[in-house]
């Protein structure tokens, strides 16, 4: 008996995609955030806070998955160049960003 291979539905195919995108923002967010002379806290934050938002209400389903994909970067590199663990902040505005953003899109559809 054949085993047929598993293929990618569509919707999998665009959370692949999203989970790329997402990584590839909190990786952009990190490097402007790791800059010699980039001093402005407010706006990395701000950033993280979006982004996270952002992608957890396109899919809230999984608030969680975004917050640590785009805002665990930033500890993991604080944490591992210089023993920050004051970076792990970045992770809190993340979770903040991410399940607001699903709360948003769950309190639109609830009273549609």
């Amino acid at each position: 008996m054949a085993v047929e291979p598993k293929t990618m539905t569509a919707g999998r195919k665009a959370m692949a995609g999203l989970l790329v995108l997402a990584a590839l923002a909190g990786l952009a967010i990190t490097w402007l955030d790791s800059r010699q002379g980039w001093d402005d806290t407010g706006v990395t934050a701000g950033l993280i806070l979006l982004t996270s938002g952002g992608f957890a209400a396109l899919r809230p389903a999984r608030p969680w998955l975004w917050a640590v994909v785009i805002g665990g970067w930033i500890p993991l590199l604080g944490i591992a160049s210089s023993g920050n663990y004051g970076s792990l902040l970045a992770l809190a505005v993340s979770f903040l960003g991410a399940y607001s953003g699903a709360l948003v899109v769950r309190t639109i559809r609830l009273f549609r």
